[in-house]
């Protein structure tokens, strides 16, 4: 037995229909089939797989608060996604991790959850522009 990638993250929020929006519109997911729960939520997918799965809840259940940082998502195509992220007015941070080739871009959706997009490398030059 070997991991071979992450399959996906589980949200809580209490803004389903926010953060619904900001994922289709602002990282392009795609809303897709959810199982029956019996609770409300939504799975968003990329490339075909449920990648979020948004959980509805009533309110911020603080005392169980998530201990994660961040979620990354490897991508192409920057200098498209930093258009869209200024056409829309979200702002995000530029960084570059020593010993890896990549560019993420650090955002945060709606609920205030920390996500980096990562970028290869060689698609610096779509930072000056």
């Amino acid at each position: 037995m070997g991991l071979q990638r992450l399959d996906h993250v589980n949200v809580r929020t209490s803004r389903l229909g926010a953060m619904v929006d900001w994922y289709r519109e602002v990282l392009g997911l795609e809303t897709g089939p959810r199982p029956g729960f019996s609770f409300g939520g939504a799975w968003l997918y990329c490339a075909g797989e449920p990648i979020v799965h948004l959980v509805e809840v009533a309110e911020e259940p603080a005392a169980i608060a998530p201990k994660i940082e961040h979620f990354a998502i490897r991508a192409s195509g920057l200098g498209a996604f930093l258009g869209r992220l200024e056409g829309a007015g979200i702002p995000y941070e530029i960084g570059r991790p020593p010993g890896f080739p990549i560019i993420q871009v650090n955002i945060f959706d709606p609920d205030r959850n920390h996500i980096h997009i990562d970028f290869p490398a060689a698609e610096e030059a779509a930072l000056r522009r």
